[in-house]
């Protein structure tokens, strides 16, 4: 399997297990033709609380562990679950709380990116 089909079906089963756990708002940023990003791409979403945000990020590590053996190379923020980050190295996942994703208004600082709306 090639690279673009793996990355492919690592996104698309983020979202599914987004969706899974009622996730929120979720965009993906194709950050690829963008110089010096930190990765090829960002899946972003929102929960509405600590306890949400937790749930959603630990599903998305289940099921990308489970279908596809695959782990984040890198997990920050399950401490406090405001701003959870998921790093699968070629995938960036950024579960926010609402208040936290409104301040930091990641799809700003992104804003040359080619953006995707996943619709819930």
């Amino acid at each position: 399997m090639n690279k673009i089909t793996e990355k492919q079906l690592l996104i698309d089963k983020i979202v599914e297990a987004i969706q899974d756990t009622k996730g929120e708002d979720i965009m993906i940023f194709d950050l690829s033709t963008i110089e010096n990003s930190a990765a090829q791409t960002f899946v972003i979403c929102t929960g509405n609380s600590n306890t949400q945000v937790s749930a959603i990020s630990g599903n998305i590590q289940k099921k990308v562990r489970n279908d596809l053996q695959d782990r984040p190379w890198h997990v920050e923020g399950s401490e406090n679950s405001l701003w959870v980050l998921l790093d699968y190295v070629s995938v960036v996942v950024h579960v926010f709380q609402r208040e936290t994703r409104e301040y930091y208004d990641i799809e700003e600082l992104w804003g040359d990116a080619k953006i995707t709306k996943i619709e819930n």
